[in-house]
């Protein structure tokens, strides 16, 4: 299937480009982290309701027709995902090609990462909270913290560069490993992304006065390492504000989506396991396009209706998230569910 590009259609009405998106492949994870989900875990979509992955491509490559350019995979767990390798190489063969990237806690990936480079993934992002294993148990509620360096060491050898770790600082677990956070990282040749907790975690436990903010984070980094920042033209669109460390080539990343967020310049979309599209992480309303897949159309006739639904997804998408603004409601939907 390869998609013909017809120019940039998703626009919304503030005039904001969408050439991102996010698709989640399962919401089902083989860890629980405590800011994510219950330590029971939660009821997982039924099989019959997840897109398949020739629906994934379908959808994916009228996106691509539509102006996307870049397509991240996420989950839940999207290693988890049997057909995943297959779906990668679909994608990777649309036009024009996008860039391709994966979001994952890196379980699996030392058996994946280079069947994965093979079919046309670019690059990694790996979660990785702490390097104390005790700690990682607690966060995790697994031991299994050597698989996932593991995992990093065999996405960096596999040349999915640049592979980048997501941090979420939690105040009182894991803020104080900051520095040897991103030591390490500058040693093993990966680039850090220190992300500030959001309320999207299932049991909306969250608490705005115990995140640690992008600025805090800033702050106890200045401590240790001499920071100068990239330049706003080379972040353009990308959540984390870049930091050059210590002069260079190393660099971090601060993603302050609750105290510094980039919704003006956001050009994201999410597609969901169970194939609804959703235009903001936050957002209350879903666009249905599962059942278009499933309608018995076909050929130009669905592409069609399936550039429709992303175009009345894209329109409709708020001026910002609107977290702490009065009358803000967590989504139904947590993390898992939605898609990083």
């Amino acid at each position: 299937m390869a998609a013909q590009h017809r120019g940039t259609d998703l626009v919304d009405r503030f005039g904001r480009t969408v050439t991102d998106l996010r698709v989640s492949l399962t919401d089902r994870c083989n860890l629980r982290c405590t800011y994510c989900m219950p330590a029971e875990g939660l009821d997982w979509l039924p099989s019959a309701e997840l897109l398949t992955g020739e629906e994934i491509t379908r959808v994916v490559s009228a996106a691509v027709a539509s102006g996307v350019t870049e397509v991240r995979f996420t989950g839940g767990e999207p290693l988890l995902r049997r057909d995943l390798v297959d779906i990668v190489a679909a994608v990777a063969q649309l036009r024009p090609r996008p860039s391709l990237s994966l979001t994952t806690n890196g379980l699996g990936l030392t058996r994946l990462a280079g069947p994965l480079a093979d079919a046309g993934l670019d690059r990694v992002n790996v979660s990785v909270d702490t390097l104390d294993r005790a700690k990682f148990a607690e966060i995790t509620r697994r031991d299994r913290l050597e698989e996932v360096l593991e995992g990093l060491a065999a996405a960096r050898d596999a040349g999915l560069a640049p592979v980048k770790v997501n941090a979420v600082l939690m105040r009182g677990v894991n803020d104080a490993e900051l520095p040897d956070l991103l030591r390490w990282c500058l040693r093993e040749g990966y680039q850090l992304r220190v992300i500030e907790q959001m309320p999207l975690d299932p049991q909306h436990g969250w608490d705005r006065e115990r995140m640690v903010t992008a600025a805090q984070a800033l702050a106890l980094l200045q401590q240790h390492f001499e920071l100068e920042p990239e330049p706003e033209a080379v972040r353009g669109s990308a959540p984390a504000e870049t930091w050059i460390v210590n002069g260079g080539p190393g660099k971090v990343g601060v993603i302050g989506s609750v105290t510094r967020p980039f919704c003006g310049a956001c050009d994201r979309l999410r597609l969901t396991a169970d194939g609804q599209l959703r235009n903001c992480l936050f957002a209350r309303d879903e666009t249905d396009v599962r059942t278009v897949l499933r309608s018995g159309l076909s050929g130009p006739a669905l592409d069609a209706a399936l550039a429709e639904r992303l175009r009345a997804n894209v329109h409709a998408k708020r001026a910002g998230h609107g977290i702490g603004e009065p009358g803000f409601v967590q989504p139904d939907r947590p993390m898992s569910a939605i898609g990083g």
